[in-house]
Protein backbone atom coordinates (compact mmCIF):
# COMPACT_ATOMS: atom_id res chain seq x y z
CA UNK A 1 0.00 0.00 0.00
CA UNK A 2 1.32 3.70 -1.03
CA UNK A 3 1.68 6.29 1.40
CA UNK A 4 -0.97 8.84 1.51
CA UNK A 5 -0.67 12.38 2.00
CA UNK A 6 -3.33 14.80 3.82
CA UNK A 7 -2.41 18.48 3.76
CA UNK A 8 -4.73 21.07 5.24
CA UNK A 9 -3.95 24.73 4.97
CA UNK A 10 -6.28 26.72 7.52
CA UNK A 11 -5.51 30.12 5.72
CA UNK A 12 -5.89 29.02 2.29
CA UNK A 13 -8.80 27.14 3.31
CA UNK A 14 -7.68 24.03 1.59
CA UNK A 15 -7.92 20.50 1.91
CA UNK A 16 -5.44 18.04 0.02
CA UNK A 17 -5.45 14.36 -0.44
CA UNK A 18 -2.18 12.77 -2.16
CA UNK A 19 -2.94 9.20 -4.11
CA UNK A 20 0.71 8.98 -5.11
CA UNK A 21 3.63 11.43 -5.53
CA UNK A 22 2.98 14.90 -6.01
CA UNK A 23 5.71 15.41 -8.36
CA UNK A 24 3.38 13.58 -10.69
CA UNK A 25 0.89 16.04 -11.03
CA UNK A 26 0.51 17.25 -15.04
CA UNK A 27 -2.89 18.83 -15.12
CA UNK A 28 -5.90 19.89 -12.74
CA UNK A 29 -9.44 19.83 -13.15
CA UNK A 30 -12.27 21.33 -11.67
CA UNK A 31 -15.19 19.22 -11.15
CA UNK A 32 -17.44 22.44 -10.00
CA UNK A 33 -18.33 21.03 -6.87
CA UNK A 34 -14.96 23.33 -5.32
CA UNK A 35 -13.63 19.80 -5.90
CA UNK A 36 -10.08 19.76 -7.76
CA UNK A 37 -9.21 16.17 -9.30
CA UNK A 38 -5.69 16.45 -9.86
CA UNK A 39 -4.02 14.43 -12.37
CA UNK A 40 -0.52 12.30 -13.85
CA UNK A 41 0.36 12.48 -17.73
CA UNK A 42 -2.08 9.11 -18.34
CA UNK A 43 -5.14 11.03 -16.72
CA UNK A 44 -4.84 8.76 -13.80
CA UNK A 45 -6.56 10.41 -10.79
CA UNK A 46 -3.63 10.90 -8.21
CA UNK A 47 -5.09 13.01 -5.50
CA UNK A 48 -7.90 15.57 -4.81
CA UNK A 49 -7.93 19.67 -3.37
CA UNK A 50 -11.29 20.68 -1.58
CA UNK A 51 -11.58 24.45 -1.56
CA UNK A 52 -13.49 26.06 0.95
CA UNK A 53 -12.76 23.34 3.86
CA UNK A 54 -13.11 25.11 7.22
CA UNK A 55 -12.86 23.01 10.38
CA UNK A 56 -14.77 24.58 13.38
CA UNK A 57 -13.12 25.86 16.37
CA UNK A 58 -14.26 23.28 18.68
CA UNK A 59 -12.92 20.75 16.06
CA UNK A 60 -10.16 18.40 15.46
CA UNK A 61 -8.96 17.49 12.21
CA UNK A 62 -8.25 13.56 12.11
CA UNK A 63 -7.69 10.55 9.61
CA UNK A 64 -8.04 7.49 9.31
CA UNK A 65 -6.99 5.09 6.97
CA UNK A 66 -8.33 1.25 6.60
CA UNK A 67 -6.61 -1.07 4.25
CA UNK A 68 -9.16 -3.36 2.24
Amino acid sequence: MGTLKVYYDAEGKTLTVWFDDPEKECVAEETGDEVILIKDAQGRVIGFERLNYVIAEDEDLSVQAVAV
